[in-house]
């Protein structure tokens, strides 16, 4: 089937086709979030939208259900385009999408930087609909001719605050400038700070705003914990909160520097424990086969920098531990964030070590200190050591 479908079965408040409800059925989505509750209705009557919301609570569904409604699959060429601000995110967008497009032979091509851009050329000589992608491949793409935009209808920024914290903006505008001045834009964040505001302020025509959840708040089904460590003692009090996870439930574990990644991967490894790394240094093929074994549950334990503490969305993630401690609230909200995703619960634990007591301090203070338990570790209990 192709091109904009009858509306005829309810998804919350809105009606939905046929083909977009089965491929709902499929993913088992069965009623709304509060997000898509919200900018499913406005989406599809074509207004502008800003919707501020935590991450895991669904915005990729919010656009995906509309562009799965308005684009036409029967023409091949570029008709909506999602810029996010990384390309793990791009690949899971774009994963997320071809399920909510499956029965709408509608085209997804996910675009990014650290892989071979022939394929990306390839599907969007194919006629792909729909581009998922980073700013920087996607200015790419326009400069070298295979991606144009002048026939897009829709513009969505997924996580823009992130893609402003990396330096995007100039790709952004440019990006957007590209388009038809008519298209409908569609701005999702966490937070709203100034430049944010400006980008919408210039960019999107009487938007209207959505918010769910505080700004910066951690996600209420989170439980955090925390528990003073020395340094040297981070690996024997790991291994301490491993032993009380169980065995089926996964879990993200946070250190700052890809070299700390690599290390205690090692030493995880010689404790016959498995666990992989993720970061910035690994190659993107490295880095696209352990994601896809975390978010198939093949890999239990995942080690990574920053780099997947936004954006990346693995529902059953049942534990995140900070193995250094955060640096910046954001850093903190969002690192955490990857657990308690879409209604679960999840727990979240912080090592807190002599050095890293002011930045933990304003974390506390910014959560309250009632929401954030310490722990005392067996490691320091007496005769322990």
């Amino acid at each position: 089937m192709s091109g904009p479908q009858p509306r005829d079965v309810p998804f919350g408040d809105v009606m939905v086709s046929a083909p977009v409800a089965r491929a709902l059925a499929d993913v088992g989505y069965d009623t709304p979030t509060p997000i898509q509750g919200l900018v499913l209705a406005p989406m599809l009557s074509g207004n502008d939208i800003v919707g501020q919301a935590p991450t895991g609570t669904g915005k990729t569904a919010g656009f995906g259900i509309p562009l799965a409604e308005t684009v036409d699959g029967a023409k091949p060429y570029v008709q909506a385009i999602i810029l996010v601000p990384t390309r793990e995110l791009a690949q899971q967008v774009a994963d997320e999408l071809a399920r909510l497009f499956k029965y709408r032979s509608i085209l997804t091509v996910a675009v990014y930087g650290g892989a071979p851009m022939g394929r990306q050329v390839a599907a969007l000589d194919a006629g792909a609909q729909v581009v998922v992608g980073t700013p920087g491949r996607v200015i790419d793409l326009l400069d070298r001719g295979p991606l144009k935009l002048e026939r897009v209808r829709t513009v969505v920024l997924d996580e823009a605050d992130q893609m402003l914290d990396i330096g995007f903006l100039p790709d952004i505008r440019r990006i957007l400038r590209s388009t038809p001045r008519s298209r409908q834009t569609v701005l999702f964040a966490a937070t709203m700070p100034t430049m944010i505001r400006r980008l919408i302020y210039s960019y999107l025509n009487e938007p209207e705003w959505f918010k769910v959840g505080e700004e910066s708040t951690p996600v209420d089904s989170v439980r955090q914990m925390y528990a003073e460590v020395a340094r040297r003692d981070k690996l024997e009090a790991l291994l301490e909160t491993l032993r009380t996870h169980d065995d089926d439930e996964q879990t993200l574990i946070f250190c700052r520097m890809q070299v700390d990644v690599d290390r205690l991967v090692s030493a995880l490894k010689r404790r016959r424990i498995p666990a992989e790394a993720i970061h910035g240094g690994l190659r993107q093929s490295e880095r696209n086969a352990v994601m896809q074994a975390f978010r198939d549950g093949k890999l239990k334990i995942l080690v990574s920098t920053n780099l997947t503490s936004r954006g990346i969305d693995v529902p059953a993630v049942a534990h995140v531990i900070n193995y250094d401690t955060p640096e910046q609230i954001d850093e903190y909200v969002h690192r955490i964030g990857r657990t308690a995703r879409m209604g679960r619960p999840g727990t979240a634990m912080t090592f807190v070590g002599e050095w890293d007591l002011e930045a933990f301090d304003a974390i506390r203070a910014h959560v309250g200190a009632e929401n954030i338990e310490e722990i005392q570790l067996s490691i320091y209990a007496a005769g322990a050591r």
